[in-house]
């Protein structure tokens, strides 16, 4: 259950959670095996990597799968650049299809390779590649999954094993070079990408998308839009017409909805932990596909819609489903300001709950700064990437609060001769528990670290 993209923590300096935090940490493990075995104290001090790669704590190795530039194995081109959200699949005879985005734009370095059936818009340099891993994260197998979609970001796994990889664009056929419509979800099968192909999934939405978070009981789609300009973005949800219905099932259409919060017109309004809304409404989107007016700009009637600024993050847990806004700021025309927010919409009883909120009076503060993709360990606690200036990381947070190093990029990231400090993201753990997967943003690289995570 991965939430991505500026979630959970704010994007500001260094102190530690307070009582408010600690209890909101609780809750947002409820449900999961993370609320009985939560990591405490963290790993000890890092150590210097002598190849200047990633430093990391004692008894803990990591593992260099792949970097923008080397040869794909399958020959089919370069490995892409601007490594961003991932997801790990358990294959057949103990092996891993980690799923990778490319959040490239028109100006990314390195497109993904354009394959045929797999490629959506040769113009687009976005997508999504796999590697095959076996039990000792040797890779088997690096190929390109879906090509020609554009800044591929976040998105989420479906209950049944496929990544659902999302474009956090809106542009149109004709601008920037592209020849098709961008701002769709696409469905990838890290195990056989054709199965999949290069098919938007239209009824799903046309907009910013950033993630996605399915119930496991009803097979509805819950989608955040992270929107940088008022009005700002709304959250949704996707009735499909096959709900659960396997691979390629969400092709076969649904209804979008948007939701709105009676009285609330903007979440950020809200700044109370533990604030409750019964009775949240779900309205039909007049035109998914934006083909005149972008989603967000549409006439939602008299009542209007719910909109918050930076919503990101959404994965589901227990019965609910959670959802982030990153942060708020009256400055940007938002309704006030808060350094992050974290959503529980509870789908029976229609109830949502404002689970934590950081702000000048409860923020929490890593020991760097601008916290980005995230992901609940299975061994307790969360993973934070770090994306800001110099030395990154990737930060664990207890469910007491506690906030210690679990990575840091070394220097020479780069090269020696030009050392880089790329920031960390697409967070993600093995099926079994034994990796933590993590991509370098740029220079691209994937590592896979292994250790006494429990």
């Amino acid at each position: 259950m991965s939430a991505t993209r500026r979630q959970i923590l704010s994007r500001t300096g260094a102190s530690v959670a307070g009582i408010a935090f600690t209890g909101a940490l609780s809750e947002l493990f409820a449900g999961s095996a993370m609320a009985a075995n939560g990591r405490r104290g963290g790993y000890g001090p890092l150590a210097p990597d002598p190849d200047g790669l990633l430093d990391l704590p004692a008894g803990f190795r990591y593992k260099v799968l792949s970097r923008q530039g080397d040869p794909l194995r399958s020959g089919e081109g370069l490995v892409p650049s601007n490594h961003d959200g991932m997801g790990a699949f358990a294959g057949r005879r103990g092996r891993v299809h980690l799923v990778r985005n490319h959040e490239n734009r028109v100006t990314g370095k390195i497109a993904v390779p354009t394959v045929p059936g797999l490629t959506y818009d040769p113009a687009g340099k976005g997508g999504c590649t796999v590697l095959e891993l076996d039990g000792r994260n040797d890779v088997l197998g690096e190929r390109v999954a879906i090509a020609g979609t554009a800044v591929n970001c976040a998105g989420g796994p479906t209950p049944w094993n496929t990544w659902l990889t999302c474009e956090e664009t809106e542009d149109r056929a004709g601008t920037n070079g592209y020849t098709k419509d961008h701002g769709f979800i696409f469905e990838v099968d890290g195990a056989d990408p054709h199965r999949t192909g290069a098919v938007p999934l239209t009824a799903m939405g046309r907009f910013q998308h950033e993630a996605i978070a399915i119930d496991p009981r009803s097979g509805i789609v819950y989608e955040t839009e992270d929107a940088f300009e008022r009005p700002f973005g709304l959250f949704y949800r996707f009735l499909p017409e096959k709900p659960l219905g396997g691979t390629g099932s969400l092709r076969a259409g649904g209804t979008l909805e948007a939701m709105r919060v009676p009285g609330v017109p903007d979440l950020s309004a809200v700044q109370e932990t533990g604030a409750r809304f019964e009775g949240v409404e779900w309205v039909p989107v007049p035109d998914p596909l934006a083909t005149e007016t972008p989603v967000r700009h549409q006439d939602f009637g008299p009542r209007g819609i719910t909109h918050a600024q930076k919503l990101e993050g959404c994965y589901w847990g227990g019965r609910a489903v959670y959802f982030v806004s990153s942060f708020a700021r009256a400055k940007d025309g938002s309704a006030a300001t808060h350094f992050g927010q974290v959503w529980k919409y509870e789908p029976h009883g229609r109830r949502l709950t404002l689970v934590v909120v950081f702000g000048p009076s409860t923020d929490v503060r890593l020991p760097g700064e601008s916290p980005d993709n995230i992901c609940l360990a299975p061994t307790g606690g969360l993973m934070v990437c770090e994306d800001g200036d110099g030395a990154q990381h990737v930060f664990g947070v207890s469910e007491k609060g506690e906030v210690y190093a679990v990575a840091r990029g070394a220097q020479n990231i780069g090269t020696p001769e030009a050392p880089e400090w790329g920031e960390f993201a697409g967070v993600t753990f093995s099926p079994d528990g034994s990796t933590m997967y993590v991509n370098c943003y740029t220079p691209g690289t994937t590592f896979a670290v292994t250790g006494p995570w429990c």
